[in-house]
């Protein structure tokens, strides 16, 4: 029997997602806000306003009803900004079936409550954990668009859950793997976006690949010590969800963080480099979370707060560099 999943969100990992899901064999109804998507995804088979040039499969349609979307799904995958993310789901959750598995393919952290992606589907959806799953990994949506190869995580603490998202969006392009380990998986996909930040800005200001190198390295370090003090497992931060997506996060011109970054390490203010960026850089808000996340646990993160310290609270680069680098010696370790 074919799968029917809907996918709420049609910008562009929600859309490339959805044409994994439906080149792995599923029935797939997307939900857009702008009735200009919906109508550009119906017929023409494009959406020229995300992810232009890309062609999908005849077995997604679109829809601007979120009850439509829902309607006899079998997953129900959550792709929109994560800030919006309660709002949304709060409007949502009475139509979605009730045995329906519930993804997130959002990085980010919850500004004021400082929840996860998954935190705030179980509180929200009332679902138990069963029943909520999270997707992350090196995906920039461009490339997985154009079928390049790529590989993902996908997390459920219900192993078995995990591995039916796994067949369902299992292509000849796209490997994904399982684990049970969701705050991992999240915190890798959430922090990776504060990291690109930071690499984004050193890139701006001309700094070079030791800058890079060192960035990536210690704030991966950063990302592992908040996730140990969570219960996440530090395995998961060599892998697919942590390293992965830091390493293609920070290193493509098709990263959303990185490209903001550089624009602020370039020169430009908080507010040209908001005019400029057409879609949502998920690390502008959620550095603030993490930050907050951080600080309830008692987790170090001078990276993150660097970052804070530029993008919010007006701290020019060159000088929130300095003070990185001035602050006192200690063990790797």
């Amino acid at each position: 029997m074919t799968t029917r999943c809907a996918v709420y969100g049609a910008g562009s990992w929600g859309t490339a997602f959805a044409m994994v899901l439906a080149d792995a064999g599923a029935q797939v109804t997307m939900w857009g806000r702008r009735p200009e998507v919906v109508e550009a995804i119906n017929t023409t088979r494009n959406n020229p306003y995300y992810l232009p040039g890309t062609e999908l499969p005849a077995t997604i349609t679109a829809t601007t009803d979120p009850a439509e979307a829902a309607r006899d799904a079998e997953f129900v995958i959550l792709s929109v900004p994560s800030q919006t993310l309660r709002g949304n789901l709060a409007e949502w959750q009475s139509l979605l079936p009730r045995d329906s598995v519930l993804v997130s393919l959002m990085k980010g952290v919850e500004l004021g409550t400082a929840k996860r992606m998954s935190e705030v589907i179980e509180e929200v959806a009332k679902a138990g954990p069963e029943r909520v799953a999270v997707l992350s990994g090196p995906n920039l949506a461009k490339e997985i668009a154009a079928r390049q190869p790529a590989a993902s995580v996908v997390a459920c603490r219900d192993e078995a859950v995990a591995k039916r998202l796994q067949a369902a969006s299992h292509t000849a392009y796209f490997r994904p793997y399982t684990n049970t380990d969701v705050v991992g998986c999240e915190l890798g996909g959430a922090v990776k976006n504060v990291i690109g930040l930071a690499v984004g800005i050193a890139d701006g200001m001309g700094l070079g690949d030791n800058t890079k190198g060192s960035l990536i390295t210690r704030g991966l370090a950063e990302t592992t010590r908040l996730g140990i003090a969570l219960g996440a497992d530090p395995l998961t931060f060599s892998g697919l969800a942590g390293l992965g997506d830091l390493v293609a996060t920070c290193s493509s011109p098709l990263s959303r963080n990185h490209t903001f970054g550089f624009n602020l390490g370039k020169g430009m203010t908080l507010e040209e480099t908001i005019a400029v960026t057409r879609q949502t850089a998920e690390g502008v808000k959620s550095c603030e979370s993490v930050l907050d996340l951080a600080r309830r646990h008692g987790v170090d993160m001078p990276i993150t707060e660097t970052v804070v310290d530029i993008v919010h609270n007006g701290k020019q680069p060159v000088v929130a560099v300095k003070e990185l680098m001035s602050r006192s010696a200690k063990s790797e370790r």
